[in-house]
């Protein structure tokens, strides 16, 4: 079946525990494992949805007061493209998230478990200076699209 191979114990080794239509992530033993997100992921062949920065700005082009409803709305945003495209959180293989580098990034953090869930991915966190004024948080996303 196209997407699927059975793990053996080399890849058992290397952190992989199975092999489906979904991402799977790899998380090898010599490295710390975090519930919030995975190591690495495998993606599976097939076509690939690259959704653009989003930031705080909701549907009426209003920007969310506060790091916190920043990160919210981003995700939100992110989860709106996914959709659209056919796609969902549980088939995204990375998020970069781009910070403001004058924040405390804990509201973003637990800002991103309130909208995202237990959706683990590989996540890449930057600070750097927003492109919008204003902007204190920016996400893309990298997802395969369901077979």
């Amino acid at each position: 079946m196209t997407g699927t191979r059975t793990i053996d114990q080399n890849d058992r080794e290397k952190g992989l525990t199975r092999m489906s239509a979904l991402p799977t992530p790899v998380d090898p033993p010599a490295l710390v494992r975090s519930s919030a997100f995975a190591q690495g992921m495998i993606a599976p062949a097939g076509p690939t949805l690259y959704v653009g920065g989003q930031n705080g700005i909701d549907g009426d082009g209003v920007l969310r007061d506060g790091l916190g409803p920043q990160t919210e709305q981003a995700l939100r945003n992110v989860l709106t493209v996914l959709d659209a495209a056919g796609s969902g959180p549980e088939y995204v293989v990375k998020l970069t998230i781009h910070l403001d580098p004058s924040i405390d990034p804990t509201d973003a953090y637990a800002a991103t478990r309130t909208v995202w869930g237990d959706h683990r991915t590989a996540v890449t966190v930057l600070a750097v200076a927003p492109a919008n004024p204003g902007a204190l948080v920016e996400i893309d996303a990298v997802a395969v699209l369901r077979g």
